[in-house]
């Protein structure tokens, strides 16, 4: 994932007009989702910025708050074709990409034909991803990365846009295999969903237990999702926003002069996490109505980009540290 900072090529007075289109769009999206998800202003709001920054998200939270639900609201919202994949220890890597099946034509010829599998989709829901095997899990590090598989030597494109929207429970352990490094860092963000504040839940409680339930519709085609994720490329960062987010990452690093990174980080998040920062930071200002990120962008999503490529060395995790308290301290001096 490469992110160009450079002049905007666009014109001020054309760029205005593409983000005011683009924010009328985005409120109409939001207000889709609001319909279906109550409360989870947060949650939805960082889902979302994900989306549009043309990422991934892995969204951790225990069961019964909406995480599955939220997938599948954006899915017709967004008007993306989606498909869901509910992980388990016996799902292989072929249930997921597909595989190759021999055939006879009618002169006797036999030949190989590719099955797609599920993640031929515009949105992947990848359900309780930590509970397949390291095997399987590893089967999306090529697609998320680089936008196609490889099956049986050939190359396959993906749709796009393409993206993957991950569920994880952070409570039951037992049957469950911890993402590798390298696929968390494919993730733009994590999102972590808490409880609902009590109006939410009162709301959940009168709207949800009726004869019928508030249903999504879609409000927006892959086409224009894909025009706003490129205006959004094409935003401007300030100079300041660019030192800031430089100044994070490398001071989440062990052995960059920070003396509680070096107490507490056994190791710290690569240029990936800056190149999050950066799309991230576009994206939220776009979705709250601005042309350009700020360094109160930067603060609020240091949280959600850096805690999953992050880690703590042991002494730290004695202590009671968590690695949200480690990058909030960081967050503060930028």
């Amino acid at each position: 994932m490469s992110v160009m900072i450079k002049e905007n090529p666009i014109s001020e007075t054309e760029m205005i007009a593409q983000a005011e289109k683009a924010l009328s769009d985005i409120s109409r999206v939001r207000d889709g989702v609001g319909r279906v998800i109550f409360g989870q202003e947060s949650v939805v709001e960082r889902t979302l910025v994900a989306v549009l920054a043309g990422g991934h998200a892995l969204l951790v939270g225990v069961p019964g708050l909406a995480k599955t639900k939220l997938v599948e609201t954006l899915g017709i919202v967004l008007g993306l074709d989606s498909r869901r994949i509910q992980f388990t220890p016996d799902l292989m890597p072929s249930d997921i990409l597909g595989s190759e099946v021999m055939e006879q034509d009618e002169t006797g010829k036999r030949s190989f034909r590719f099955i797609p599998g599920p993640i031929f989709a515009q949105l992947l829901m990848a359900d309780e991803i930590n509970r397949a095997s390291p095997r399987t899990q590893s089967a999306l590090l090529q697609a998320m990365q680089e936008y196609h598989v490889t099956i049986a030597g050939a190359r396959h494109d993906l749709p796009a846009p393409f993206h993957v929207l991950a569920t994880q429970n952070p409570l039951e352990q037992e049957g469950t295999y911890p993402l590798p490094e390298a696929q968390l860092d494919r993730f733009l963000m994590q999102v972590d969903i808490l409880y609902p504040d009590i109006e939410a839940e009162r709301r959940i409680l009168l709207e949800t237990t009726g004869i019928e339930d508030a249903k999504a519709e879609n409000v927006l085609q892959p086409a224009r999702l894909r025009e706003i994720q490129t205006l959004i490329r094409r935003m401007p960062v300030p100079e300041s926003v660019v030192e800031a987010i430089l100044k994070l990452v490398r001071s989440a690093r062990p052995g960059q002069g920070n003396a509680e990174t070096d107490k507490h980080v056994a190791w710290g998040p690569g240029p990936r996490a800056s190149q999050a920062l950066t799309l991230c930071a576009r994206a939220r200002a776009l979705y709250d109505g601005r042309l350009a990120p700020s360094v109160d962008d930067i603060r609020a999503l240091a949280e959600p980009v850096l805690q999953h490529r992050m880690a703590l060395t042991f002494a730290a995790r004695a202590e009671g540290t968590t690695v949200r308290d480690v990058v909030a301290k960081l967050a503060k001096g930028i």
